[in-house]
């Protein structure tokens, strides 16, 4: 039997020098220090060089795992990655700035699409012309 959820895990993808990482379960306190704790790792180990958390499943992101959010981005820009947070919804934007809760080196987009074009930016680098293409169509 699994206790305190230490079987539960957040696939992180790689997306060539990028990391996906898609929050599809409700967080909890164990489950937010471990997803930190795989994604520094999997940063160090593949030379990632951004980050994004798509949390559009999540209706509510408490004062722990905002904290642990800003953790992530911080430990990523240690380690020279830059993370952007993306499909945050209203709901969770309106208590987040409730609890004045900063987010230091955090970086929000409205979509995975957008995410990745503002890593592309930040980086200095151009997306796959597949994507490039896509955008041009919407």
């Amino acid at each position: 039997m699994d206790e305190g959820g230490l079987a539960e895990r957040i696939p992180i993808l790689r997306m060539g020098e990028f990391l996906l990482v898609t929050i599809q379960v409700d967080m909890h306190d164990r489950l937010a220090i471990r997803l930190q704790e795989e994604l520094t790792q999997r940063i160090s180990a593949t030379r990632a060089k951004g980050v994004l958390i798509d949390i559009t499943a999540l209706d509510i992101v408490d004062s722990f795992i905002g904290r642990i959010l800003g953790n992530i981005a911080q430990l990523s820009r240690v380690l020279d990655a830059q993370t952007v947070v993306v499909g945050m919804q209203p709901a969770v934007a309106i208590t987040l700035v409730e609890l004045g809760l900063p987010l230091p080196g955090i970086r929000t987009a409205l979509n995975l699409e957008r995410g990745i074009a503002l890593l592309h930016a930040a980086l200095g680098t151009s997306p796959p012309a597949e994507s490039r293409h896509d955008r041009r169509g919407e």
